[in-house]
């Protein structure tokens, strides 16, 4: 991805993901950047970092979105994204 606001590298969470960006009068499939992360020395919370490929995508300008997270809700989001996946995996293996 030019431009690219978030550094990859061999500890970014996923570096390949495929991503929709959906606006009012658009929705467009791409590739983004995903990474979950905290500070090194004192953490104050969960970092969630998503950068969508600006190189195909048209609407939006290069930007990174970034949610900080509690440790509960980062335990939140962990349990959801279990749940969810088991889902999926059991429907593929139907």
């Amino acid at each position: 991805m030019p431009d690219r606001l978030m550094d990859v590298n061999a500890y970014t969470t996923l570096d390949f993901a495929e991503a929709v960006v959906t606006g009012e009068e658009f929705e467009e499939e791409t590739v983004a950047v995903l990474d979950a992360t905290t500070d090194r020395e004192d953490p104050e919370c969960v970092r969630l970092r998503l950068e969508v490929d600006n190189a195909t995508e048209k609407h939006l300008p290069v930007h990174m979105e970034e949610l900080r997270l509690t440790p509960d809700q980062a335990r939140t989001l962990a349990g959801a994204l279990e749940k969810y996946a088991d889902r999926v995996e059991q429907a593929q293996s139907e």
